[in-house]
C-alpha cells in the first residue's frame, strides 16, 4: 500500500495505458471472433492503440484527473473520467472517418470505448476503496469503535458518514440511521441502512449497544427536534447535535461542528416573528444606549439592536472585560457603524450627565443591575445602591436629556419578592411608572422570567459540574421557574419596545415553567450518563431570599393583550413620586450611616415602599 501512494501516478498511468491497448485487443477478437490477429488488421491495431493511447492521455492530463486524491473521489470526478472518454471517442471517431484503412473499425471502436470508461473508474473505486478501509484493519483489532446511530438520513447524514468512514474509522461504527419518511426505509446511504422512525430510535439502540446518537438533522422545527430528543433520553447515549447548513460551510471540519444537546434544544419554542419595521423605525440613524451593555441581556440587546442601522450604539458598563469583549465583536462585525464602549457605574451621577450631554441618545436600555439573589441578600446596600439608585440616576438623564423611550429590563422576581433584589427591582419599577407621569420621556418596564445560559444561571452550573464528575447541586425537588433563551428575550423587549406609551409593565409569555430538578435530569441523560448512577443529584435546600415557583404577576395587576401574542401589559398602579422620593432620601441616609441595624432598617424602608415584600415566606417554604 506505501508503495502504491508512493509511487500512484506512474502506476494509475501505466493501467490506463494497459487498459487502452487491452480494449482494442479484446474488443478486435471479440469483432473477428478469433485470438489469432497478424498482418494488416494487426498494423491497423497498433496504429488505433498507439492513436487512442495519445488521445486519453492528453485528455487526462488536460482535465487534471491524475491530480486527485484517489481516496477523496467522488462521484463528480468519475463523471469527468466518463466525459474524457466521451471526447477521446469522438476524437477517434473523427480519424476513423478520415482514415478508415488505418485504424480498426467503428464497431470495434464502439466496444473497445466502452470498456475503457468502465474499466477506467472500477478499478479506481477499487483501489479507493482499499486505501480507504487500509487503517481500520491495522486498528480494528486493538482498538474498541464506538458504536454510532445517526439520526437523519439526507445530505447531512452523508457527510457525516463519508467523514467517518474517510478519517474516523478507527473511532466509530456506525450501526444505521433512522428517518421519519418511510418510503425510505430499509435503503442504505454509503452501505449504511436507514433502520427505522424516530420511534425505532430505543429498540436500535437497545439491539445495537449504541453509545452516541448523532442528530443529523439541521432544518427542524423547534417542536419536533424537541420531541425526537426525549425519545433519544430514553436510550441513555449521549447525543450531539448539528448545527445549521451556514455552519456547516464556515467550518470545514465537520466533526467540529457538533455541538452537545443543550437546554434551548428541549423547549422547543418556535422562533418568534417581530415587527421588524416598526423596530426599525424607532432605531434607525438614532443614537441608542445601552447600560450594562457587557451583561447577558445588554451584550445581546446590543447585537440585536445594531442589525437595524443606528447611527451610533453607546454601551455603558462597570467591568471592562465583558465591555472590551462586545465592543470587539461589533466593531468587527459592523465596522462602518459608530461603537462607543464606556467604562461608567450607573451609581455615577456626574459620569452619566457627562455621557448623555456628549451622545444626547434617542432611546436608553437599562440593563445594568445586580440580579443574583443570594449574593444580594448579604450584601443588600449593593443591591439598593445599584438597582435602585442606578435606575433612578439613569431615570433622571434620560428625562433631563430629553430622551424619547426609556425601557427598564426587570424581572418576574419583581413580583411579591421574598428577597432584597426582588424588591429592588419591583421599586425600580415603581420609579419608572412614578417617572413617567412628570416626565415628556416615556418610560417603560419589560418584566420577564431566567434566561439560559446568562452569566450565573444554573445551567452552564450543571454542565460545568457534570463535565466535574458532579454531584449536580439543586436546591428543591420541586423548584421551579420560567425560562427563555437570551436571544428570545431581548427580540420581545425590542417589540415590546415599539408597544410603548408610557407607564406600562410588559411580561413576556415565558411558556410553562420548569422544573429545575427535571433539567439537571435531562441534561445528565443527554450527556449519556445515568442520574444518581453515574453522576449524583443533591438536594442542598433552599437559598437565602430563594422562592420555590416564580410569578409574573402581582395579585392586583391584570393582563391586557398587545398586537404580538408573546407580549402583554401589566394593569398600570398608580404610584406617587413624591412618595418614591421621600423613600428613596430616607434610604440615602441609612446608607451612609454606619450602625449595627443599619441592614435591618433599610429592609424596613423596602417594605414600607414594596408592600408585597415578604421575607417570612422563605422559611414557609423551607419548612
Amino acid at each position: 500500500m506505501k508503495l502504491i501512494r508512493k509511487h500512484r501516478n506512474i502506476i494509475l498511468k501505466m493501467m490506463d495505458i494497459a487498459i487502452i491497448a487491452m480494449a482494442y485487443y479484446m474488443a478486435e477478437i471479440v469483432i473477428n471472433d478469433t485470438g489469432i490477429i497478424g498482418g494488416e488488421l494487426n498494423r491497423r491495431i497498433i496504429n488505433t492503440i498507439i492513436l487512442a493511447v495519445v488521445i486519453y492521455m492528453t485528455l487526462l492530463h488536460i482535465f487534471k484527473t491524475y491530480k486527485n486524491i484517489t481516496r477523496y473521489e467522488n462521484g463528480n470526478d468519475y463523471l469527468v473520467y466518463i466525459l474524457v472518454c466521451l471526447i477521446s471517442y469522438t476524437i477517434i471517431t473523427l480519424f476513423e472517418l478520415i482514415l478508415p484503412s488505418y485504424i480498426v473499425t467503428m464497431r470495434v471502436h464502439i466496444i473497445a470505448s466502452l470498456i475503457i470508461v468502465v474499466s477506467i473508474i472500477s478499478y479506481r473505486v477499487i483501489l479507493r476503496l482499499m486505501l480507504t478501509d487500509a487503517s481500520a484493519f491495522k486498528v480494528q483489532n486493538t482498538n474498541k469503535k464506538k458504536n454510532v446511530l445517526i439520526i437523519g438520513a439526507g445530505g447531512a447524514a452523508k457527510m457525516i458518514i463519508s467523514t467517518i468512514k474517510k478519517e474516523m474509522n478507527d473511532v466509530y461504527n456506525i450501526v444505521g440511521l433512522t428517518d421519519d419518511n418511510s418510503n425510505k426505509l430499509n435503503y442504505a446511504i454509503s452501505g449504511n441502512r436507514i433502520l427505522g422512525t424516530r420511534y425505532d430510535i430505543p429498540r436500535i439502540c437497545k439491539e445495537n449497544n449504541v453509545e452516541l446518537i448523532f442528530f443529523s438533522i439541521s432544518k427542524i422545527s423547534k417542536k419536533e427536534r424537541k420531541k425526537i430528543l426525549e425519545i433519544c433520553q430514553e436510550t441513555e447515549c449521549k447525543v450531539r447535535m448539528l448545527p445549521g447548513i451556514t455552519d456547516l460551510i464556515q467550518n470545514k471540519n465537520l466533526m467540529d461542528n457538533f455541538r452537545d444537546v443543550e437546554i434551548e434544544d428541549l423547549l422547543g419554542r418556535d422562533s418568534i416573528e417581530l415587527d421588524n419595521r416598526n423596530i426599525k423605525e424607532l432605531i434607525e440613524n438614532k443614537t441608542i444606549l445601552v447600560t450594562g451593555g457587557g451583561g447577558s441581556i445588554g451584550s445581546e440587546l446590543c447585537r440585536q439592536i445594531v442589525t437595524y442601522n443606528p447611527q451610533r450604539l453607546v454601551m455603558v458598563d462597570i467591568y471592562e472585560n465583558s465591555l472590551y469583549d462586545i465592543e470587539q465583536e461589533l466593531k468587527r462585525n459592523y465596522p462602518d457603524l459608530e461603537i462607543c464602549a464606556i467604562v461608567a457605574s450607573v451609581r455615577d451621577k456626574k459620569r452619566l450627565e457627562e455621557i448623555f450631554l456628549q451622545y444626547k441618545p434617542y432611546l436608553v436600555f437599562h440593563a445594568a443591575a445586580h440580579k443574583h439573589v443570594p449574593l444580594m441578600e448579604t450584601s443588600p446596600l449593593e443591591a439598593i445602591k445599584n438597582n435602585v439608585f442606578g435606575t433612578y440616576n439613569v431615570a433622571n438623564c434620560a428625562d433631563k436629556y430629553g430622551v424619547k423611550r426609556f425601557v427598564l429590563i426587570s424581572t418576574d422576581k419583581a413580583v411579591n419578592p421574598t428577597n432584597i433584589m426582588g424588591a429592588t427591582k419591583r421599586l425600580c419599577e415603581m420609579i419608572i411608572q412614578a417617572k413617567n407621569k412628570e416626565s415628556k420621556t416615556e418610560f417603560a418596564a419589560v418584566r420577564f422570567g431566567n434566561v439560559l445560559g446568562s452569566n450565573g444561571s444554573v445551567v452552564p452550573l450543571f454542565k460545568k459540574q457534570i463535565k466535574e464528575g458532579g454531584p449536580v447541586t439543586v436546591t428543591h425537588k420541586d423548584i421551579t421557574r420560567f425560562f427563555m433563551t437570551i436571544p428570545e428575550a431581548v427580540s420581545l423587549v425590542l417589540q415590546a419596545m415599539t408597544y410603548a406609551e408610557g407607564g406600562e409593565i410588559f411580561v413576556l409569555d415565558m411558556g410553562e415553567p420548569v422544573k429545575i430538578y427535571d433539567m439537571a435530569v435531562n441534561l445528565i441523560k443527554l450527556s449519556g450518563l445515568e442520574p444518581n448512577v453515574d453522576i449524583q443529584i443533591k438536594v442542598t435546600g433552599l437559598r437565602p431570599g430563594e422562592k420555590l415557583y416564580e410569578e409574573l404577576l402581582m395579585a392586583e395587576e391584570g393582563l391586557e393583550q398587545t398586537k404580538h401574542d408573546k407580549i402583554y401589559i401589566a394593569e398600570p398602579i398608580n404610584i406617587n413620586m413624591n412618595m418614591i422620593k421621600e423613600k428613596l432620601s430616607e434610604l440615602d441616609v441609612l446608607l451612609q450611616s454606619t450602625t449595627n441595624d443599619q441592614k435591618d432598617k433599610i429592609k424596613a424602608v423596602i417594605k414600607e415602599v414594596v408592600p408585597t415584600f415578604k421575607e417570612e415566606k422563605i422559611k414557609e417554604i423551607t419548612k
